[in-house]
């Protein structure tokens, strides 16, 4: 019917079967008011959740970044909140909750988590062999790579750098999160 564009008044009027362009005019007032359509400056409507050229139209949520972690020694965990970030929806999915934290130090440079990036955390307690996770070991988090074996967990650094070794663990920790994104630069 429209062709990539929004439909004239007079095309709805015929299509809807409307006698009168006031009856489409009402039918704009009400989806405006429900937030499916919306005016552009030039006086053109459009739907809401679509974006011109012009326009940047992201739904975000705010997360909080929670601190730093260690790519390397596990280290103290402190949960303050430093600052608040609106993140996408399409990167931080509903229904789950999500963290910040800023890595510290080179122990996962070879899965693209270096010292000084953000990392987007999905807040689970379970992970899969090879997902990045934040672990918490006696009171201590750390970022590697999660492995679980028949008899251990084994958290894995993914490092250029030769010094670092894997964690061997039984049940003496707790996954936090997995590691969704990394943002550099921030």
């Amino acid at each position: 019917m429209n062709n990539g564009r929004m439909p004239s008044v007079r095309e709805l009027m015929n299509y809807m079967g409307y006698k009168f362009p006031r009856s489409i005019a009402l039918l704009f007032e009400q989806l405006k008011k429900k937030g499916v359509l919306k005016r552009k400056p030039d006086g053109k409507v459009m739907l809401a959740n679509s974006n011109d050229k012009n326009e940047i139209n992201a739904q975000t949520v705010s997360i909080p970044l929670l601190g730093s972690v260690p790519c390397g020694t596990p280290n103290i965990a402190e949960e303050n909140i430093e600052a608040m970030y609106p993140v996408s929806v399409r990167l931080a999915l509903p229904p789950y909750k999500y963290f910040l934290l800023r890595a510290k130090g080179d122990s996962m440079n070879e899965k693209n988590i270096n010292d000084g990036d953000l990392l987007l955390i999905r807040q689970q307690q379970t992970a899969k062999n090879g997902d990045p996770v934040v672990a918490l070991i006696d009171n201590e988090s750390t970022i590697k790579e999660f492995h679980k074996t028949d008899s251990a967990v084994i958290l894995k650094p993914r490092s250029k750098n030769s010094q670092h070794k894997a964690i061997i663990l039984t049940q003496d920790f707790q996954v936090q999160g997995v590691v969704v994104t990394t943002v550099k630069g921030v």
